[in-house]
């Protein structure tokens, strides 16, 4: 169940990355509940209630979503960009949490509007490290809009 609807919307193709993003949230205490998508079609999906996730509750949006950009089927940037161009979505808070430091990828990223960009840190305890700091920023000290 949904602890006051707040969940983090998780999405990753990596097993790797999303174990270890999953620990990192559970060792920093994180209550919400953690959904994760494995590809960009599944995450627009979830937004919008369509696919397997068709009569899902839409207004129950996640307090934060952690989106890779390097995605099957629908790349990060296509979500991102779907999320903003949708008035249910268009302030969803987006974290992109990714591998990529191409320069490319940093200014489309914040240019289509994404809330943050981090760079998946290769080093296991740096990565724990950045996810704990992570959720608390967009989890206990931002001020986030409530869901209608």
């Amino acid at each position: 169940m949904l602890e006051n609807n707040k969940m983090i919307l998780l999405v990753e193709d990596n097993p790797d990355d999303e174990a270890l993003t999953t620990r990192a949230l559970k060792k920093a205490k994180v209550k919400n509940d953690i959904v994760v998508v494995r590809d960009g079609e599944e995450a627009l999906d979830f937004l919008f209630g369509k696919g397997k996730y068709k009569g899902r509750n839409t207004s129950t949006l996640p307090q934060v979503v952690l989106l890779d950009l390097k995605l099957p089927k629908v790349d990060g940037h296509e979500v991102l960009h779907q999320i903003r161009t949708n008035n249910a979505t268009k302030l969803l808070p987006v974290v992109i949490l990714t591998s990529s430091k191409e320069e490319k990828d940093l200014h489309r990223g914040y240019s289509e509007g994404a809330n943050s960009y981090i760079v998946k840190p290769v080093d296991i305890e740096q990565f724990m490290d950045a996810v704990q700091h992570l959720s608390l920023y967009w989890l206990v000290l931002n001020e986030g809009l409530e869901s209608s």
